[in-house]
């Protein structure tokens, strides 16, 4: 078994991870015939007669097909509902989101210097495969731009059962000075294990591996085991979350690259696309880089979530 197919298995458990399927999907089953307007007799339809003869055979076929006409129009109006609803939970193209980062920067949850004109906001989770798949891109990214980018990592649990334990931990590891071994660490001896046991071994996402592995790193697992029940870590996470809330984020990975949002995983000439023109702006704005994402993107960005929809706000 690759290490792709094993930890695919996941994904259908991952929000965001799977389209939901659409609600005319059964829908696709052929109209039932009395309902299904003669295509081949409106053609050849008789136009002999008085108008009045005519006009009574064109109530008649109106009669018939009225049932068929009224299925259409259900469901026209099923889809045009279904796009107007997902243009409303789509974001804006043209918004900035201010996403804040303060608190996870200073709990050590960041690669890369503060120095950095672009900052890409990952929001994750522990169980999520293609969290696990772009990691390293992060990590090529962060160094290939020569300290003009920093990733900032943002926790959304959506799986609290299988994660909660990783996220609680990396923030006992940043106090540490450790996040980004542990979290190398832990897609390694935690999550790919799980992964290739199909789910079976979920003792290795769980505190006693996490203490196991995290002694190899150098860790005092004494105080990693007391901050993993500390206030501090738990306030972290559900701050993480609802900030995260406050912009519709509900899958994961979702990115924000100077506040342009990015759901879902992308390929690395995607990704530094985006990240060229961002840098490009915040280069020419003339604002120092450890100032950028405070000064334009918190303090300009919208503070919320805008849909499609939604006009930009004056």
């Amino acid at each position: 078994m690759t290490k792709l197919a094993s930890i695919l298995f996941l994904a259908a458990t991952v929000v965001g991870c799977e389209k939901s399927p659409s609600k005319l999907d059964d829908i696709g089953a052929p109209m039932p015939k009395a309902l299904q307007i003669d295509s081949a007799a409106a053609a050849t339809a008789d136009h002999s007669g008085s108008v009045e003869d005519r006009l009574t055979r064109l109530e008649n076929e109106a009669a018939k097909n009225r049932e068929a006409l009224a299925f259409l129009n259900q469901v026209y109006g099923q889809q045009k509902a279904q796009m107007e609803a997902e243009e409303a939970s789509e974001p804006a193209p043209d918004a900035v989101f201010a996403v804040p980062v303060a608190g996870d920067v200073k709990a050590g949850m960041v690669e890369g210097p503060a120095t950095a004109h672009v900052t890409i906001v990952k929001a994750f989770d522990f169980a999520c495969p293609y969290c696990m798949q772009v990691s390293d891109l992060m990590k090529e990214l962060v160094s290939e731009y020569g300290g003009k980018v920093r990733v900032v990592y943002k926790n959304l649990v959506v799986h609290p059962d299988t994660a909660l334990a990783g996220h609680l931990a990396s923030c006992a590891a940043a106090k540490q000075g450790k996040y980004l071994e542990f979290k190398k660490a832990f897609w390694e001896k935690a999550f790919t294990p799980y992964a290739q046991s199909r789910g079976a071994e979920s003792d290795k996402m769980g505190k006693d591996n996490i203490l196991a592995f995290s002694k190899e790193l150098g860790l005092d697992t004494t105080k990693l085991a007391a901050d993993m029940e500390s206030d501090e870590c738990k306030s972290l996470i559900q701050q993480d979350m609802q900030e995260l809330e406050a912009f519709q984020v509900g899958s994961t990975p979702t990115f924000f690259v100077n506040g342009k949002v990015i759901s879902g995983a992308l390929a690395k000439p995607a990704f530094k696309k985006i990240i060229d023109e961002q840098l490009a702006i915040a280069e020419k704005s003339g604002v120092a880089g450890a100032d950028y994402y405070e000064k334009v993107v918190i303090a300009k960005g919208e503070k919320k979530f805008r849909s499609k929809k939604a006009p930009k706000p004056t």
